[in-house]
């Protein structure tokens, strides 16, 4: 072995106590975001933190304590605390212990999943997962898909899926002088539109359809198919939404579906938040017709609570995401013409990919699909506490009732205030709650007016964080409210 220590180093790391010290220290987080009386966000600035970290690149080794030693001193406190029971920001997990031990194995193995002979376990694994999720949704013995970096890539392939439809010699020809529309709701992920100035449709091409209590208007969405038709302009899909992401609503799948068959048309369900709903009997009605979709993304680091990223591309007809990818590169890709390959590069952008079906399968393994169904329907019953509650208050007024894990309600105190006064006083009012680092939310605009957004994301919040909550937010509306 060459001299050098670091070669030694490595050999050390791999030993049994290493590898304890740095599960005791994620084990040590856990078990500091249990306390509800704890912070979930830091006090410091980016500037403060920078300076913490503002040194020279390190030319010589350190003992591996010293590193350890660091990352609980130095990096953990001023992470946000996903798995406080009051964090209910933004629609990131608090990950599955289960399921973040795996991703330590993912990393040792360190398959790339775009060839089968690379991670001949993985893909295998990966087209298992996939099928499971294909059969919840109801698609056929045809149907596959491949795990993406989130959501937003997702919707991405099933588009590029659709535009490889709709324009058979787009690789070659590009998408010509008079490309195709694409049909979205008002309350779309923004990842749509960026997929269709990506998809070099030009943002233009959008054509978005009016919201009927934040799902999309179907009488609305038909007028506009028929306005197309007549026109003679080609719809490349219609984009329908399972769990938007300002108010976790969900769009009525099977009329929009109906209509889309009707047409002709491609229907991608960006079902990234809401799509797990398909594990659960109490909820699994709120995608019926789902099966009706040609593409669908769907992100288990959402709901199914995993750690970032675990995300999903399914189509009905695999054969349409691969077509989407039709290049050839012998060098990787040796299967005969016609013949199913196990290589997910065939279906997917990246070529260096993770194998983040790992831990999903990990998941389910443990837990069971009963077991996830069960998490997905307590985060559910969180949020519609949390109406209740903000019903009980005469401070706050919700602003829809809740379909999944998610809540927008607004600050009214004693409603004597101007409709523009109270929007300043929303957003302040996060402001300093999350400042205050006793909980985390956010906030959007709904309707021209500010509200207060809570997800739910994390098993451990209780009714009890819930009221606390409220009574935070109502403390600091009022003494905003008082202020000149």
């Amino acid at each position: 072995m060459p001299s050098d220590p670091v070669f030694s180093d490595i050999e050390r790391d791999a030993a049994l106590d290493v590898a304890e010290s740095f599960a005791a220290l994620v084990a040590r987080y856990f078990a500091s975001t249990r306390d509800a009386g704890g912070r979930v966000s830091t006090r410091l600035t980016a500037d403060d933190i920078a300076r913490r970290f503002d040194e020279p690149l390190p030319l010589d080794p350190q003992g591996i304590d010293a590193v350890i030693a660091r990352l609980e001193r130095d990096v953990l406190p001023d992470c946000n605390r996903l798995t406080h029971p009051r964090s209910m920001g933004h629609q990131v997990s608090a990950p599955l212990p289960v399921a973040v031990w795996t991703e330590a194995l993912m990393a040792a193995v360190n398959q790339s999943g775009a060839v089968w002979e690379m991670s001949p376990v993985g893909t295998v694994i990966e087209t298992r997962v996939i099928r499971w999720m294909c059969d919840m949704a109801g698609f056929g013995p045809d149907a596959g898909g491949t795990f993406t970096s989130g959501g937003t890539e997702a919707t991405f392939a099933g588009l590029l899926a659709a535009r490889q439809a709709a324009i058979p010699d787009v690789w070659t020809r590009g998408v010509g002088a008079d490309p195709p529309v694409v049909v979205c709701g008002e309350h779309a992920h923004y990842g749509v539109a960026r997929a269709i100035g990506e998809l070099g449709l030009g943002t233009d091409r959008a054509v978005v359809v009016p919201s009927d209590r934040f799902r999309m208007n179907v009488v609305a969405l038909e007028r506009e198919l028929e306005r197309l038709r007549r026109e003679g302009r080609v719809v490349m899909a219609v984009v329908a939404t399972a769990g938007t992401t300002a108010t976790g609503s969900f769009d009525d799948l099977e009329a929009i579906g109906l209509l889309c068959d009707a047409h002709g048309i491609w229907l991608h369900v960006d079902g990234a938040h809401g799509a797990s709903a398909l594990l659960s009997p109490a909820h699994r009605s709120r995608l019926a017709g789902i099966h009706r979709a040609r593409s669908i993304a769907w992100d288990p680091h959402k709901m199914m609570l995993m750690p970032l990223t675990a995300s999903v591309v399914l189509v009905r007809d695999e054969g349409d995401l691969e077509a989407a990818f039709s290049q050839r590169a012998p060098y990787l890709f040796h299967a005969k013409a016609g013949e199913r390959r196990w290589d997910q590069g065939l279906r997917s952008f990246t070529c260096s990919r993770r194998i983040d079906a790992f831990k999903v399968w990990v998941a389910f393994q443990r837990h069971g699909a009963r077991g996830l169904a069960a998490l997905y329907d307590h985060l559910c019953a969180n949020a519609r506490a949390m109406h209740a509650a903000v019903l009980a208050r005469p401070d706050f007024v919700p602003v829809h009732h809740p379909e999944s894990n998610i809540l927008c309600f607004r600050y009214v105190g004693d409603r004597t205030l101007s409709e523009e006064r109270l929007d300043a006083v929303n957003l302040r009012t996060r402001e300093q709650y999350n400042r205050a680092g006793t909980g985390w939310i956010t906030t959007t605009m709904l309707d021209g007016r500010r509200v207060l957004r809570v997800t739910l994301m994390n098993p451990r919040t209780t009714p009890a964080d819930l009221e606390q909550t409220l009574a935070d937010l109502g403390e600091i509306g009022r003494r905003l409210s008082t202020e000149d």
